[in-house]
């Protein structure tokens, strides 16, 4: 299966690249995702609902006009671009990071959460929980009040991370997605309930589908 994916925001060579080894390392057999960067015009942070609307247009544009593939896939945690229902852009099948993590993690069970760089992204990542119809199942987004460049700092994220894992718990929350799928973290605290990295899960249910 080939799947053409491209970023929310315009991060340039070296970060596609260090994202493109994400995927290339977390695929599993038989999947593999090309990344591109969305195109110059676009915002270079998801810091306000405008960047998240016009990240969103671009991504749906890039996409469409994708190269052949079986399947396209924003570079995003907030499904930029994807139809409710999963649906199709540009005539391919339209794969979504957050639809594919959170459905599973409903599936198995989970009393589900997430953490968010900023109010922006936490805002978009609730209407997009409520699109998909899982508000039973899903707790709430903790803002890490980080900024774009911590993306690339797991060891700042995983530090934010802590005290809202650790109250998550408290909450019964049993599984909270990783709200940025660029970023390479594992760590958390003893007794936590379970991170989910957005890439990692959802190429996984797609493997084992596929």
């Amino acid at each position: 299966m080939l799947v053409q994916a491209v970023t929310p925001i315009v991060v340039g060579p070296q970060e596609v690249a260090r994202r493109q080894a994400r995927y290339d390392a977390l695929s599993p057999a038989g999947v593999r995702v090309v990344l591109s960067d969305l195109p110059p015009h676009g915002p270079r942070a998801l810091n306000t609902e405008q960047d998240v609307h016009r990240s969103t247009e671009l991504v749906a544009e890039a996409l469409a006009a994708a190269p052949d593939c079986d399947a396209v896939l924003p570079d995003c945690v907030l499904d930029p671009a994807v139809p409710a229902d999963g649906g199709t852009i540009g005539g391919r099948p339209a794969l979504g990071l957050l639809r594919l993590t959170v459905g599973a993690a409903v599936a198995a069970g989970h009393r589900i959460a997430a953490v968010t760089r900023n109010e922006a992204i936490a805002a978009e990542l609730h209407r997009r929980i409520a699109d998909y119809g899982w508000e039973g199942s899903f707790h709430d987004v903790a803002v890490l009040d980080l900024t774009v460049d911590d993306i690339t700092d797991p060891a700042r994220w995983s530090d934010a991370m802590r005290a809202p894992l650790e109250e998550a718990g408290r909450a019964g929350v049993t599984a909270v997605i990783n709200g940025c799928s660029a970023v390479d973290t594992t760590t958390r605290p003893e007794n936590a309930p379970l991170v989910l990295d957005p890439i990692r899960t959802a190429l996984g249910v797609l493997g084992a589908l596929a």
